[in-house]
């Protein structure tokens, strides 16, 4: 087994958690915690201030993930009901017709399952409008933090 650099190790996993905030279901805050701590375990480098700071951007990346799709549901008026509905729906369509499975699938969702609630077409729209920006939003929010742990990472390790 040929031995890998591990700055190299740790710039691709830091450089593929930004490209996995665009892609359902891929984790790219724990890319970013995995590529800054491989880096710190095999070298000792940063100093572990920098380390902290680093994972804790990571972790808030990972709840952006977890939490954004829901809350953007929940902030429109959708019940706790049809927020599960919907995100089973979009797991499901993401096998089916891939990150536009998930958009649709949870936007149509919600749609369906608050018209059917309220008997309201404009609140139904209203609600999966909020929903699936919230969706998108997220995923550009979580490309933002994780760039900020890559500059923050080969800042440290180069200045």
């Amino acid at each position: 087994m040929l031995p890998v650099d591990p700055l190299y190790v740790a710039v691709v996993l830091l450089v593929a958690a930004v490209a996995a905030s665009f892609v359902p279901f891929v984790p790219g805050g724990a890319l970013s915690i995995a590529g800054v701590g491989y880096y710190w375990y095999a070298t000792g480098e940063p100093n572990l201030l920098v380390v902290a700071l680093l994972v804790s951007i990571g972790l808030l990346t990972l709840a952006v993930d977890w939490l954004a799709g829901a809350l953007s549901a929940r902030y429109g008026g959708a019940s706790l009901r049809t927020t599960a509905i919907a995100a089973v729906t979009g797991f499901l369509l993401l096998f089916v017709l891939g990150p536009l499975g998930v958009v649709v699938g949870v936007g149509g969702t919600v749609f369906v399952a608050e018209y059917y609630r309220h008997g309201d077409v404009e609140r139904g729209l209203r609600t999966a409008a909020y929903a699936t920006v919230g969706m998108l939003a997220s995923s550009v929010m979580q490309a933002l933090l994780s760039g900020v742990v890559l500059v923050g990472f080969l800042l440290a390790v180069f200045v």
